[in-house]
């Protein structure tokens, strides 16, 4: 997410022939030698007949990946006199060649480029098809080079594909089909407890029976959500370009949506990988859903991989040489049945579960996770099909309502880093106005029932419960419909 600048150098002269390339890369970096090599005599031109060393700096920065081809065979290009060095040494070049000379793309342009602007550098040159994504980066001109032939031309001041005009901000374009909160007929209570989450940037648990709309509901969060903010999308947009996802349409500008399944392994959910660390499943719904469906069938060691996350927003990947640290600033939503057949506590169904497979079955998610999470919901069965039962309120109705309560929320912390209730760390909270009613918290914490964390999460949903009744202090009854909505636990109900 945070690019190093990287200086590549060719030196020729002296000694047997030879390509030495060093600058601690890995495998994948050390075979470019062999690709630039073909590259440059697919495009009939000499490889230097002499000792040619190549060196990569920071030289104490380990370099991973192939997309250092493309600085690497400019840099050739220029010791050996090919091409001047005026526009080599004056641009970011990112790209990895094929044997036959052709610019293939590579993951990581639009993060890269960020970086590159940082530092001070005006000029890009990027794979062709890698173009669109690079002009997002505002203030650099980019060149688009298809093969080696155009390299050449642009270093040489002739640029193939003009940079063009910089790109407006893409507008989020209309899908053709988007789930609408319309679609839910019944679960008034869950719809609104969606529209809480939504409106506060709340985790939300929804268990009941198998059926019942837990994962339609899930689906229908994103659209409650309002438009990324440009630097948001920026953020969001970094870190599917790492995951080599195409760009070519623009900026994210929705809250992406994330719905690993439950045989996800830790490194497809936090991130990771065996030479290079790429983001996981949580850095991908960053500032946006992150659903896990059938929660209790994921792995023990992956749910609580998600407990540091959920407070800090970012995940660091060790390794032996390095780490690496992606944001991860989602929403979780989790659904779970309340056993492994689904059918317990449902009216006129009979549990087939046994008292240890239930047992079993409540342990998968720990007491820290499910601490976690500020909205605990169940739902019960209802009726869909009866001509009594009117269709729900349309996403963009209560999306409406969630946006001015989120505009109260910005307002309110204008002054602090966070803008949403469920970010709000605990010694923040508690220096906003007191609210009335705290003897039900006191209660509640004295009986067991609410932990020293669930207090903070009690009042971070009671003020956004405030937030959509336009009010400027939580009352009373704000307290205990957060406090409701907090208790309503899965293990109660298993």
């Amino acid at each position: 997410m945070e690019g190093t600048l990287v200086e590549v150098e060719a030196a020729i002269g002296g000694g047997l022939p030879r390509t030495v390339l060093v600058g601690l890369p890995d495998t994948a970096l050390y075979e470019a030698r062999d690709r630039c090599r073909a590259a440059v005599a697919g495009a009939g031109l000499a490889w230097p007949n002499q000792l040619l060393t190549i060196n990569l700096t920071p030289a104490s920065l380990p370099k991973a990946g192939s997309h250092y081809d493309l600085a690497i065979v400019a840099a050739i290009l220029a010791a050996s006199d090919v091409v001047p060095r005026r526009i080599a040494a004056s641009s970011v070049l990112v790209g990895e060649l094929g044997l036959d000379g052709r610019v293939r793309e590579v993951r990581g342009v639009l993060p890269a480029l960020l970086a590159a602007r940082e530092v001070g550098f005006g000029t890009a040159i990027v794979p062709a098809g890698q173009v669109a994504e690079a002009q997002l980066v505002a203030g650099i001109t980019v060149w688009g080079v298809g093969c080696l032939a155009d390299l050449i031309e642009v270093l040489h001041g002739r640029p193939v594909l003009g940079a063009g005009p910089e790109p407006a901000p893409a507008e989020p374009r209309p899908c053709a089909y988007a789930p609408d909160l319309a679609d839910v007929r019944g679960q008034r209570e869950a719809c609104w407890a969606m529209e809480v989450a939504a409106a506060g940037g709340h985790h939300i648990l929804l268990h009941g029976a198998p059926g019942v709309g837990k994962s339609m509901l899930a689906e229908r969060l994103p659209g409650l959500l309002p438009d990324l903010s440009i630097e948001e999308a920026l953020e969001v947009s970094a870190v599917h370009s790492l995951a080599g996802h195409s760009l070519n349409d623009g900026l994210i500008r929705r809250p992406p949506y994330s719905s690993p399944h439950h045989n996800a392994s830790m490194a497809a959910m936090v991130g990771g990988g065996a030479r290079v660390a790429r983001p996981g499943a949580i850095s991908l719904a960053h500032r946006g859903v992150l659903f896990l469906d059938e929660a209790p069938e994921f792995s023990v060691r992956v749910l609580d991989a998600l407990r540091t996350p959920m407070e800090t927003g970012k995940v660091t990947i060790a390794r032996s040489g390095s780490q690496v640290c992606y944001p991860a600033r989602f929403q979780l939503v989790m659904a779970a049945n309340p056993c492994q057949c689904g059918m317990l506590g449902v009216p006129g169904a009979n549990c087939s579960c046994t008292p240890m497979s239930l047992r079993r079955y409540n342990e998968r998610l720990s007491g820290p996770i499910l601490d976690r999470i500020d909205i605990h919901h169940r739902l019960l069965p209802s009726l869909v099909v009866s001509s009594d039962v009117t269709a729900g309120e349309a996403s963009a109705t209560v999306a409406a309502r969630v946006a001015v309560a989120r505009e109260r929320q910005s307002s309110r912390l204008r002054e602090l880093p966070w803008r949403l209730n469920g970010d709000l760390p605990g010694a923040e909270l508690r220096k906003l106005p007191h609210p009335q009613g705290m003897s039900l918290l006191d209660d509640a914490v004295r009986s067991g029932r609410l932990s020293a964390r669930g207090v903070d999460k009690v009042l971070r949903i009671a003020w956004t419960l405030a937030d959509l009744d336009a009010r400027d202090r939580i009352t009373r009854a704000h307290l205990a419909a957060a406090l409701g909505l907090r208790q309503d636990s899965w293990r109660c109900a298993a």
